[in-house]
């Protein structure tokens, strides 16, 4: 029975989509809508069962773009354990992309960047917060919201320049006496994120 829908179900939606291909916009600039296609088609078919829910019910329009650049950049900063900014305004902020140091300033064009260990600084004005982070992402949106999402972050000046070289020292002494490919590994990244810190406490 659910082979024979699934043949009547696809075969409904081709033939709807080839006819609409031309005029349907983009997934995500329209409204959370429900597909009468496909719920017609599933009634057909099992009409005693309540239709699934297809990806177009949970998706939500993008966020419009400003007619104007806004002076401000509006920060959501999170960890798995807490919520360090929200909805914070401020003008600019620096990242430590994989590909290099990333300026977001407002109206930056939207982008999906991997964190690589490193400084983020939150420029206000005069005022400048840096916080090492560990790894993560940052979702820049083109109506001048910046969502960084990192594993670890704490600020610059709680870390302990003593504690950071003698980790790196310790973690040196691991990878070169690792004899496993998985010891190297770790010690490989225990050395990365402490050099990572020492060159963000010494610059």
């Amino acid at each position: 029975m659910f082979k024979q829908a699934s043949r009547l179900l696809s075969r409904s939606v081709a033939a709807a989509s080839s006819k609409s291909v031309t005029t349907r916009a983009f997934s995500s600039e329209v409204p959370s809508t429900i597909d009468s296609t496909f719920v017609e088609s599933w009634k057909k078919v099992a009409p005693n069962m309540d239709p699934p829910q297809t990806p177009s019910a949970f998706m939500k329009p993008r966020p419009s773009t400003p007619s104007s650049i806004p002076t401000k950049l509006t920060v959501n900063f999170v960890l798995p354990y807490a919520s360090e900014l929200t909805g914070k305004e401020v003008d600019m902020v620096i990242i430590p992309a994989t590909t290099g140091q990333m300026g977001v300033l407002p109206g930056h064009v939207p982008t999906i960047a991997e964190l690589k260990p490193g400084i983020m600084s939150v420029h206000e004005g005069t005022d400048v917060k840096k916080y090492f982070l560990s790894s993560g992402f940052a979702l820049l949106h083109a109506n001048s919201v910046a969502d960084i999402i990192a594993i670890e972050a704490v600020p610059l000046e709680h870390i302990d320049p003593s504690q950071v070289q003698k980790g790196l020292a310790e973690f040196q002494q691991k990878l070169t006496s690792a004899t496993t490919d998985l010891e190297k590994a770790e010690a490989q990244i225990g050395v990365e994120v402490h050099s990572a810190i020492n060159a963000a406490l010494s610059g």
